[in-house]
């Protein structure tokens, strides 16, 4: 089988991570993928905020929790923490005045986790980007950054080393997914 395909086939959303530091080299690689995901018109409205210090990725945390919690939801898995224990946090925005902003940073998201995974690195896509970032601590963090409020966020790719016991087996497709016209 193409090695492209493989690695799409054989990715999983990783929800256990080891306590090790991922190599810059690794990072900038697989951000470097999300950079050359399509774009509606090529317009390249997404940027990727790489965040590998652990006082911001902490933050990042808390504040996604306290989204996941002020719905009314639970955390996952009886976690406190929604990025799993990933020491790296790739966010993924995109400028709100673009139509296709969210299909674009989708393809960015998609892009890194297949990307993570040619490299031996467990990912997740994990929600509520967008409302973190429409708070006034999102968008003051966003300010300090130098990035305006122009942008809105998409997505998180978390991005660690998987635990050995994180790896589930892969589920079955559905029989009706694909339905083909000849």
């Amino acid at each position: 089988m193409n090695e492209t395909i493989s690695n799409i086939i054989s990715r999983r959303s990783v929800k256990k991570y080891l306590d090790k530091t991922v190599p810059a080299e690794l990072i900038e690689q697989v951000v470097k993928a999300g950079t050359y995901a399509p774009s509606g018109m090529n317009k390249q409205s997404s940027i990727i905020l790489a965040v590998t210090n652990k006082e911001m990725r902490d933050k990042l945390s808390r504040m996604n929790l306290e989204i996941l919690t002020g719905n009314g939801l639970h955390a996952s898995s009886g976690h406190s923490d929604p990025f799993y224990g990933a020491p790296v946090v790739l966010v993924v925005l995109a400028k709100k005045d673009c139509g296709t902003r969210v299909y674009d940073g989708s393809l960015v998201m998609e892009n890194m986790m297949v990307a993570a995974q040619s490299l031996g690195l467990g990912s997740c896509w994990i929600h509520r980007a967008k409302e973190t970032f429409e708070t006034e601590e999102g968008k003051n963090m966003l300010r300090e950054l130098g990035i305006g409020e122009e942008y809105e966020g998409i997505g998180n790719c978390i991005l660690g080393y998987a635990a050995p016991d994180a790896l589930k087996p892969q589920a079955e497709r559905k029989k009706d997914y694909v339905i083909w016209v000849k």
